[in-house]
């Protein structure tokens, strides 16, 4: 079985569509998919398609939803039969076998198949080790890969209730976490320059998303493009009051005021007193000024503050 929900839902046996049109066996379906190869009770499921309470014949609706997913497995195996099956395998790939009625629920059984959830997750957990080990090549590599498993919102054109609506808050939170993982990488390794082409537009996505901002800073300053990160912090501090009223992390407020030193001190030179003694007495040489470079922001800790707190 193939299972894709990262972007709209697909659902294949044999390689053959098992995605029902009609809303309710859908959404059934999809739940049963971010549950695959596990008991998913009764319960949870009326839950989900009924979420302001079940009728009557809730258990009678939802056996008809579970036979509809049958109907569509039993089709797609249909055409893919073997010539001279093994002894068995009728009963290892009925549809009964694959939906499988459980006492106090049902299994959807993905026979070892593809979920490109678990690719994601996979991807994403070697990202997140080479990061550990400072190994920032190999680190980009694996969470790209697991950015680019993304096709579009998780069950995108799904009736979403109670139970997948947790589910798709938590894929967003886990992207997101991948996707400030994979910039910090990247920046990491110098491409600062090409971060520019991407992060603009993921800001105006993710508004309220701290790292991300503090990623665009990070990069504009390295492209010495002073006044253009001090607006981003600027736009980010404003839509924190408008919409909850908050002040930024304490992490972001130190890279705002290390922006605002660089470009105060850029261009400008610090007279050195050396140590030697000439001819003359101590000698002044001229010399640039080294500009404070600010630690590399690192958002996996950081929180917002409510407005008026001390800086």
């Amino acid at each position: 079985m193939d299972v894709r929900i990262l972007g709209g839902l697909s659902v294949r046996e044999n390689g053959v569509s098992i995605t029902p049109t009609a809303a309710a066996p859908r959404q059934l379906l999809a739940l049963l998919t971010a549950n695959a190869d596990q008991v998913v009770p009764v319960t949870v499921l009326t839950e989900e398609l009924w979420p302001s309470g079940a009728p009557r014949a809730a258990r009678a609706e939802l056996q008809g939803y579970i036979a509809e997913l049958r109907a569509l497995i039993a089709r797609a195996l249909r055409g893919f039969a073997p010539a001279e099956p093994a002894p068995g395998w009728a009963e290892r790939r009925s549809a009964d076998a694959i939906l499988v009625s459980q006492p106090g629920g049902y299994r959807l059984d993905t026979g070892g198949g593809l979920h490109d959830v678990w690719q994601f997750e996979r991807a994403a957990g070697a990202g997140y080790r080479a990061m550990e080990a400072g190994d920032l090549p190999r680190a980009a590599l694996r969470l790209g890969e697991a950015l680019a498993l993304w096709r579009g919102e998780p069950y995108a054109g799904v009736a979403a209730g109670p139970r997948l609506r947790l589910e798709i808050e938590r894929l967003e939170t886990s992207r997101l976490s991948v996707l400030d993982q994979w910039v910090e990488a990247q920046l990491g390794l110098g491409r600062h320059a090409e971060l520019l082409s991407e992060l603009p537009g993921l800001v105006a996505r993710y508004r309220t998303n701290e790292p991300l901002h503090a990623h665009l800073m990070v990069a504009l300053l390295r492209c010495g493009r002073h006044d253009e990160a001090l607006a981003v912090y600027e736009g980010f501090r404003a839509t924190l009051h408008r919409e909850g009223g908050m002040e930024p992390s304490a992490r972001l407020r130190r890279l705002h005021r290390s922006v605002l030193a660089l470009r105060n001190t850029a261009g400008r030179t610090a007279y050195a007193l050396v140590t030697a003694t000439g001819p003359q007495g101590p000698q002044l040489s001229q010399s640039p000024q080294t500009p404070y470079v600010p630690p590399q922001y690192s958002p996996a800790r950081h929180r917002l503050v409510p407005a008026g707190s001390p800086v």
